[in-house]
């Protein structure tokens, strides 16, 4: 099973680089960055994690250029972002990212993306909070036309254009892997449509701990006619527990990605030495 961390780099933090660097080196698989293009003072919906938003929210540097800085410090960190908010996002202009970073990285880009949760976030962006889950399907749709078609066409209801080109394609084939996050169910099904993988939290409100729901995921991939061996499951966040990792592998988890403060080297070190410790353990 494989390990990654995740971080909100920011300019106080550590550097994308470096922190790819000291990663590569104690043996782990991606670092991941999230995204948040602002927070807007104003808050129509509430934050997951209750009360107020942490100062990394509205530090947040661009996802693509922190994970281009870790790309180019390292030579075999895969890089992802964790997560893309694609509803907010233009869907020929990320795909040109997608296709760009993951060029540039030597195929090593994993596509975490998300619909969010931010109204006054999304709004301010065009996107309509009702129908953000739609316009997400349909950019991610579009963009694979562009990854994959000499001659790209999407007609949708929101997304609509006509025969492009637009290069570079990705190194990767036929594309990243498009892995989504969210909520259980919601997440679940937008990956079993649409995903190559699917991101969930190790526990949120609606249930303990995500082991008990892996079973259930891969009974609704099934009767999808998707093959559940197909989509790598992601747990976001988990405790620094051996049982836990060690039963997480026996479910089929591809990998597990642990939270970082965004904070220096000096507290971030120990920390990842004590996940390179764990990794350890759980694949001896």
């Amino acid at each position: 099973m494989d390990f990654g961390a995740s971080m909100f780099f920011t300019d106080y933090s550590m550097a994308p680089g470096e922190l790819g660097q000291a990663l590569e080196s104690r043996g782990f698989e991606s670092v991941w960055a999230p995204e948040h293009s602002h927070i807007p003072l104003t808050r129509k919906t509430p934050f997951p994690a209750g009360g107020d938003l942490p100062r990394r929210y509205y530090g947040a540097m661009d996802p693509f250029v922190t994970l281009t800085a870790a790309a180019m410090a390292t030579k075999r960190l895969k890089i992802g972002t964790g997560i893309c908010l694609v509803a907010q996002r233009d869907p020929i202009q990320t795909a040109k990212l997608v296709a760009s970073i993951d060029t540039i990285s030597g195929g090593r880009f994993l596509f975490g993306v998300g619909n969010g949760w931010n109204q006054d976030e999304m709004e301010n962006h065009g996107t309509v909070y009702a129908t953000r889950h739609k316009l997400a399907r349909e950019n991610i749709e579009a963009m694979k036309a562009i990854w994959t078609q000499s001659k790209a066409e999407y007609h949708g209801e929101f997304v609509n254009f006509d025969p492009m080109m637009a290069w570079p394609k990705p190194v990767q084939k036929p594309h990243p892997p498009v892995i989504v996050g969210g909520a259980f169910p919601f997440s679940a099904r937008r990956a079993i449509r649409y995903g190559d993988g699917w991101i969930p939290q190790a526990s949120r409100g609606g249930y303990g701990e995500i082991a008990e729901l892996i079973p259930r995921f891969r009974e609704m991939a099934t009767e999808a006619g998707r093959d559940p061996s197909k989509i790598e499951i992601t747990v976001w966040f988990p405790k620094r527990d051996l049982d836990l990792m060690k039963r997480y592998q026996d479910l089929g988890v591809a990998r597990v990605v642990f939270n970082l403060e965004s904070e220096k080297a000096d507290k971030i070190l120990p920390v990842i030495d004590s996940w390179a410790d764990l990794m350890a353990k759980t694949n001896a």
